[in-house]
């Protein structure tokens, strides 16, 4: 069993589509970054290589799934492909944001489940290991026929809130479905056990919600609440849910998410609701300088999947890193 990281033996390579959380996690071991070398051909199809031997190394690759995710996809998959070619000893795919992990069930006549079938791709592709974050169905875990480590970002966002004296009396968690509800009590409790809430959601189309009312702790009298998802991406789902809150006499809302996809309007529906106070993510989802809000907070989760790749290195637990269990002792 290793002692200690041995910069010769890891190898890191980060595919387009989040280069500075790669640059973070990399920071994080005290290994270098190694490059990658990508351009299209004349006819459209890509030509990737990798900037340094891989042989009998431990070879971990970050690629986000985030737009354009097909391109994103085909990197991944060709750098995995290409690392166990060149006789890599492990492949760990790093997969930040999961955005298939939305695609978990036959829901209509005809369609694949199309993340089983990302998970498939990853592994004849060369994966011997897949770390991600936060996935949006957790039943997606079971598709993967290799190892794989879903880790949270729970301790990201309770450290960011714990100097802030929040109290049972005054303040609420509330989960944006009952689906993730159980998340939403985690997360509670390492706030000191604030009460929780969830929406009663129905979804109606891939940008249509219906939020028809909230089961759990009674909101009235409460001073805040701090609106809790894995993602967003329209900004529907949350935005249903804090015109509840609103409607209900909150003054404060916070709204919290493993996932800033913000696609579209999504910003814009929030800061039409004058309540949110500041909205908190963190950087699986790389977004652009310009045009963010002034209130929003962008956590990075280098250190997460930092600690998480030299844990697996060493050969050492992970579990206290999971998202749906908390490790006891």
């Amino acid at each position: 069993m290793p002692k200690k990281l041995d910069p010769d033996d890891i190898r890191i390579f980060s595919g387009r589509s989040n280069p500075a959380l790669a640059k973070g996690i990399a920071r994080y071991l005290s290994i270098p970054l190694e490059k990658t070398h990508t351009r299209p051909f004349t006819n459209d199809n890509l030509w990737v290589q990798l900037g340094a031997s891989v042989r009998g190394r431990a070879v971990f690759i970050i690629q986000s799934l985030v737009p354009p995710v097909s391109d994103n996809l085909l990197e991944l998959l060709m750098m995995l492909d290409i690392a166990r070619s060149a006789a890599a000893r492990e492949v760990h795919a790093i997969i930040p944001y999961f955005s298939y992990a939305r695609s978990d069930k036959k829901d209509a006549p005809r369609v694949s489940i199309a993340a089983r079938l990302i998970a498939d791709l990853l592994k004849t592709a060369g994966a011997t290991h897949v770390m991600t974050m936060t996935l949006h169905s957790p039943q997606v875990h079971g598709f993967f026929s290799v190892p794989t480590d879903p880790l949270t970002a729970r301790e990201l966002f309770a450290d960011h809130f714990r100097t802030r004296d929040y109290t049972p009396q005054d303040t609420v968690v509330v989960s944006t479905d009952i689906g993730h509800a159980k998340a939403a009590a985690r997360f509670a409790r390492g706030l000191g056990g604030l009460p929780v809430a969830a929406g009663n959601k129905t979804r109606m189309s891939d940008t249509q919600v219906r939020v028809e009312g909230l089961v759990g702790a009674q909101i009235q009298g409460f001073q805040r609440a701090l609106v809790y998802d894995d993602e967003i991406a329209t900004g529907g789902s949350v935005k249903e849910v804090c015109e509840l809150l609103v409607k209900a006499g909150l003054k404060e809302i916070i709204v919290i998410c493993t996932h800033g996809v913000f696609l579209g309007p999504a910003l814009q529906r929030l800061a039409d609701i004058p309540e949110i106070t500041e909205i908190v993510t963190t950087d699986t989802v790389p977004l652009k300088k310009r045009n963010r809000p002034a209130n929003l907070t962008v956590l990075s989760v280098a250190p997460v999947f930092g600690e998480a790749i030299k844990r697996n290195y060493l050969r050492e637990s992970i579990g206290g890193l999971f998202s749906y269990w908390d490790e006891e002792g």
